[in-house]
């Protein structure tokens, strides 16, 4: 791009070109070798007057040529090629220029000024319009060429009232008027802070802001070398940032992979030039250009790292740069909240409550900037004054850093860093505790959450559940179940949910009255979806010991079981659609209660009723399908299993048939289903259970009503999760069972294509419950003579049942050694002794 053009515009011209009126020259003021009007005029020996630098050009092309200097006018060799300055021809050439001038300029001010270019006409423009454009731009060019030869000039050029009237041609509806204005603009402005002040009235610094967000990169070029150059400037440089929006566009060009080098370059400039001001610099971290922000905190006075690190707390910052401000200033930070005063560490606090926020940031302030030690220590376990502020803060970090999932065990909080004690130590969760009970709901609750995340982990939540357990605090930590504050409510459920598998006997003999408070909380309208505070406490219900029958009647009696019924159905049926992460949970906790109803099946004839009622059965055959739940699948199948063996019991048995007639059974292993030997049977007879039976009333998984209940079951064998092929099988094996037609189950799940599932079980040996569950159901399906000599051919049965009978348990050996005699594996010497005997 040229220097003083619009690229492209063809408007570079000299200053003669502009000057087609100006008040003519006299001869004498003409160099005879340039032929333009003289700066510098010199006389030589034979007194002609020329310009300095031509003469001079002219002696050197002599002397290079060979031959002596000469006279250009006269040709007369010259003794000398002293050029003596024409000092009265200068004087007089300058005040020529100076009337010229003053001339040319009210031609400039006459092309700029007052001629309606500055904003676009409506209609069409006339030829007139035209010929303005043209003048205003041969103007704009003449006032840039003039000033960059004197820097004199640019105060003439405000003087004359210029400089407001190209400011004024940025509005112009003419694109070449304004890449022009901002180019001249630029050169009226460099090295001159009097203009630069000048620009700074009215509203021209918004107007040339507007520019960075213009889609012509060539203007938004412009207007930001423009603004660097502004920016110098100390007053205009606070102006610039205080337009709204400013900083913003500033930040985007610079870190723009759009914009071209020259362009980023000077918005980086720029902004250097305004992060002087700490109001600039607090704009720029909020458009995400921190660095500024954390040299003052990192170099500044103890004054501006305070007022650095309150601004950082009030900020909305990503992951990314949390993790940034922490590797730069956790360190500081920290060392400010171990010394500080109150208000420095009132601040810090809040920075740190910000960045620690991300699992990459928490983790640097732990293990780079050891923040537990002050944190805990000197602020949340404080036995002298100090502000509840300050322990809610330092709550809410701690809930933080313990959300990232690091390691606690080998963290110490002992100031000397001997490792002694730690966020697990029994009497620093004894303080928590402590703390939880005896303070606000907001420090509470933050504290509830910190014990929440570290019953999470495996291998932290033995120590938390043993200083429970030594404090006593469980009837507290329960009583919180009916607090009025929701989030505290939430976060007890949470924490006492985390604790329930280890402590579950406990915390159903404390939970007593809480129980109703317990029920609301699931029953309450979660405003059309699913909340936390609902999933939480199904979450807590599902996860007590099942076996505990005293806790089951509560429940019952307290409409529990009834209340969650329509919910599950709901939730086979999909009306339920939370479309939130806490779906699955709440999923899962509504089929484990549900599952404990199943387990008190035999303590009264009640639950057999509510069962039939609410339609138990049909409803876990359905859930069988939820896939990608396998927690719902375990405890469905868990619950079938349950279900269907009481079938036996409540089955309603017929009048006594004649025997059926023998048919041969094939094996299902072998891709041949069995057929019935019950075929003559009266219709609606059970042949597994002999009576009248049905899936909603008697349980029974065999019958046509049960929605394939035997086909689900048999899809599961093939699950991942060895938990849900185990609890499927069970549930199957309750159709070969002692009390019922064993021969009969077998036909049916021959039917199911369920044989070699089983078989391939048994093979696989997956895990050791899985392999005994499998030899007893193998060891069942042998019994009948046809398949078990199908079977006794294939070698890899007859192998997996020859490695249970050696490394089972006594009673797996024990079954093992029957399936193995059903194969003529091992001989029947028990029927030997007895011919014997005989």
């Amino acid at each position: 791009m040229a220097a003083d053009g619009v690229e492209g515009d063809g408007l570079e011209l000299s200053e003669e070109q502009w000057k087609e009126e100006e008040e003519g020259a006299f001869e004498a003021f003409v160099c005879p070798l340039t032929k333009q009007v003289m700066r510098d005029p010199v006389t030589i020996e034979t007194g002609q007057t020329f310009e300095r630098d031509a003469i001079l050009k002219w002696f050197r092309e002599c002397r290079d040529n060979g031959r002596r200097p000469t006279c250009p006018l006269t040709q007369r060799e010259l003794h000398t090629t002293e050029a003596t300055p024409s000092v009265a021809l200068r004087s007089v050439i300058q005040e020529w220029r100076a009337r010229n001038e003053e001339k040319e300029m009210d031609r400039a001010c006459a092309s700029l000024v007052g001629t309606g270019l500055q904003m676009p006409r409506r209609g069409g423009g006339g030829g007139g319009e035209e010929e303005q454009k043209d003048a205003a731009l041969r103007a704009l060019v003449y006032v840039s060429q003039i000033c960059q030869r004197s820097a004199a000039r640019k105060d003439l050029v405000r003087r004359r009232g210029i400089l407001p009237a190209v400011a004024e041609m940025l509005k112009s509806g003419s694109r070449r008027l304004r890449l022009k204005s901002l180019q001249v603009l630029r050169v009226l402005v460099e090295d001159n802070d009097d203009n630069k002040e000048e620009l700074e009235k009215g509203d021209t610094i918004r107007t040339i802001i507007k520019f960075l967000s213009n889609e012509h990169a060539q203007e938004r070029e412009l207007a930001v070398s423009l603004l660097q150059e502004l920016s110098g400037h100390e007053p205009t440089c606070e102006r610039i940032g205080a337009v709204y929006g400013a900083i913003l566009l500033l930040v985007g060009m610079a870190s723009s992979k759009s914009e071209s080098a020259v362009a980023v370059e000077k918005a980086e400039s720029t902004l250097r030039n305004l992060d002087r001001f700490d109001a600039n610099v607090k704009q720029m971290a909020d458009n995400g250009r921190l660095q500024p922000l954390l040299t003052r905190l990192l170099q500044g006075e103890p004054e501006m790292q305070v007022a650095m690190a309150d601004y950082i707390g009030e900020l909305a910052l990503t992951n990314d740069d949390k993790a940034m401000v922490a590797e730069q200033a956790g360190p500081l930070l920290v060392g400010i909240l171990r010394t500080g005063g109150t208000p420095a560490r009132e601040a810090t606090l809040k920075a740190l409550k910000e960045i620690s926020s991300s699992e990459a940031s928490a983790k640097v302030l732990l293990q780079r900037a050891r923040i537990l030690p002050p944190l805990v220590n000197d602020v949340l376990f404080s036995n002298g004054y100090l502000q509840t502020r300050l322990k809610e803060l330092a709550a809410t970090i701690l809930a933080n850093l313990v959300a990232s999932g690091a390691d606690f065990r080998s963290i110490p909080i002992d100031d000397d860093g001997s490792g002694r004690r730690t966020l697990l130590s029994e009497d620093v969760v004894h303080s928590l505790l402590h703390l939880i009970s005896n303070t606000g709901t907001a420090i509470g609750c933050k504290l509830l959450s910190v014990l929440a995340s570290l019953t999470r982990s495996p291998s932290t939540v033995a120590n938390i559940v043993a200083a429970v357990k030594s404090s006593g605090a469980t009837i507290s930590l329960i009583q919180f179940i009916e607090a009025a504050h929701q989030e505290i409510r939430v976060e007890s459920l949470k924490l006492l949910r985390n604790l329930a598998p280890h402590m579950g006997a406990e915390l159903a003999d404390a939970l007593g009255g809480s129980l109703s408070s317990l029920l609301r909380a699931i029953s309450s309208d979660g405003g059309g979806g699913v909340t936390e505070e609902q999933a939480a406490a199904l979450g807590l219900l599902g996860d007590l010991p099942e076996g505990d029958n005293s806790l089951t009647r509560q429940l019952f009696d307290l409409g529990a079981f009834r209340t969650l019924a329509p919910k599950l159905s709901e939730l086979r049926r999909g009306t339920i659609r939370g479309g939130n992460r806490y779906m699955t949970p709440l999923t899962e906790g509504v089929v484990k209660v549900m599952y404990r109803a199943t387990c008190a099946l035999e303590e009264g004839p009640e639950y057999i009723e509510f069962a039939r009622e609410a339609g138990l059965a049909p409803l876990f055959v359905a859930l069988l399908r939820t896939n990608g739940l396998d927690t719902v699948q375990l405890y469905s199948a868990m619950a079938l299993e349950k279900l269907s063996l009481q079938s036996r019991h409540l089955t309603a048995v017929p009048p006594p048939q004649p025997p059926p007639s023998p048919s041969w059974l094939g094996c299902a292993c072998f891709g041949r289903k069995p057929a019935s030997a019950s075929a003559a049977a009266s219709a609606g007879v059970c042949r597994v259970h002999g009576g009248f039976c049905s899936l909603r009333e008697t349980f029974c998984l065999a019958q046509p009503d049960g929605n394939k209940a035997v086909e689900r079951l048999v899809a599961c064998l093939d699950h991942l999760d060895g938990r849900v092929v185990e609890a499927a099988l069970a549930a199957l094996s309750t159709l070969v069972c002692d009390g019922v037609d064993a021969r009969e189950g077998v036909v049916v799940l021959g039917e199911a294509d369920g044989l070699k599932p089983v078989v391939d079980i048994l093979v696989e040996s997956r895990t050791e419950a899985l392999q005994r569950r499998a030899v007893w159901a193998v060891e069942r399906i042998l019994r009948v003579e046809e398949i078990a000599r199908e079977v006794a051919a294939d070698q890899t049965v007859a192998s997996a049942l020859v490695e249970a009978y050696r490394n089972g348990d006594p009673r797996t050996r024990q079954t093992a050694e029957r399936a193995l005699r059903h194969l003529d594996r091992i001989p029947n010497f028990s029927a030997a002794f007895q011919s014997k005997r005989s």
